[in-house]
């Protein structure tokens, strides 16, 4: 082999070699994913998936927390105040605010994108017929007492007498697990039921045999009752001191 062509194989493997190591600036190798930095991420699915899943469920239900992939409860509480709760959190509850306002991760962009995608995406018309839709919060002052007859004709024979549970139904009035709700999401439950689980939003109740509409008071109420059950040390067996 001449020098000749000992160089030309030299320059030919120098070029293959640059080929396949370089890439123009900013810009990805062939057959590989463009890798999208962590506050640009804009994609429902992903962003749901990073932040949301692990309380909410992989698909938005069967989860710890509310089910948020529930077209009533979209309807009733609206864009608005799903991205105010992302954003700022819900005090009362296990819920973190994620907004970087107030000190999480997520751009005021990517919280847009999540509220907006769970709407889109799980939302859907409501069947005709719905009555009209209640307010997402409480605009009246409950009454325990009135609440406590409203729970035994709406919710007891599901939840137990009293709220003790029945069945495979666990007390809705125990103390550790009031600790961790607030009256907002007992009130969200309840307007919008829990599909998955066969529980039925306020307009599908059966009393006595006939399809009964729960009224904003009796909600009200029923949440003013279950919160009446709160104690101030839940799960300690007496009062701690200094």
């Amino acid at each position: 082999m001449t020098q000749r062509s000992i160089l030309c194989l030299l320059l030919a493997g120098s070029l293959a070699a640059l080929a396949i190591g370089c890439n123009a600036p900013g810009k990805p190798r062939l057959g590989t994913e463009e890798q999208v930095r962590p506050e640009q991420q804009l994609e429902f699915a992903k962003l749901y998936k990073q932040n949301c899943a692990a309380c909410h469920g992989a698909n938005g239900q069967i989860a710890a927390s509310i089910s948020l992939n529930n077209p009533t409860y979209l309807a009733i509480a609206g864009e608005a105040n799903i991205t105010h709760a992302i954003s700022a959190g819900i005090p009362g509850t296990l819920m973190p605010a994620f907004g970087k306002g107030a000190g999480g991760m997520l751009t005021d962009q990517q919280i847009a994108a999540l509220a907006h995608g769970m709407v889109t995406e799980w939302g859907k018309p409501l069947p005709a017929g719905t009555p009209t839709l209640p307010a997402y919060a409480a605009t009246l002052t409950g009454d325990a007492t009135k609440g406590e007859q409203a729970f035994n004709t709406f919710c007891a024979s599901c939840h137990g007498a009293g709220g003790a549970g029945k069945g495979h139904t666990g007390p809705i009035v125990d103390p550790a697990y009031l600790a961790l709700v607030n009256d907002q999401y007992l009130r969200s439950n309840i307007l919008a039921g829990k599909p998955e689980s066969g529980m039925p939003d306020w307009s599908q109740h059966t009393v006595s045999g006939a399809k009964q509409i729960m009224t904003d008071a009796e909600v009200t109420d029923i949440v003013a009752w279950i919160a009446s059950h709160r104690v101030a040390s839940p799960g300690q067996p007496y009062q701690q001191h200094p």
